[in-house]
């Protein structure tokens, strides 16, 4: 029987810069917060290799044939899009900022 492989995480660079600038934001009004923040999306990111569709479609995303997902985790969105080799973090953005198409 041949194994299926799990498909590798990688972070997009913007969405890299601004989970880290969060996590900044975040730790200068409460280190406790930074990291429970950094922990819960990490902790759920870490996971999506083992079931990329466990998310709803992205309904931000023009022309989605369903392998663009999204989730959201104390007040962060995170989008994403997976093939069989690949997840790919797109977007890291605050719930409360305008949403973008894309």
């Amino acid at each position: 029987m041949v194994k299926k492989s799990r498909p590798v995480v990688v972070w997009s660079n913007l969405a890299s810069v601004y989970f880290k600038s969060a996590y900044e934001r975040t730790k200068e009004e409460s280190y406790k917060n930074a990291e429970m923040v950094k922990e819960g999306i990490s902790k759920i990111v870490d996971g999506l290799p083992d079931n990329p569709e466990k998310y709803p479609p992205d309904k931000y995303k023009k022309n989605n044939t369903g392998n663009y997902r999204a989730f959201e985790k104390y007040s962060f969105r995170v989008a994403y899009v997976y093939t069989e080799k690949e997840i790919r973090i797109l977007r890291v953005r605050h719930v409360k900022q305008e949403p973008k198409e894309y």
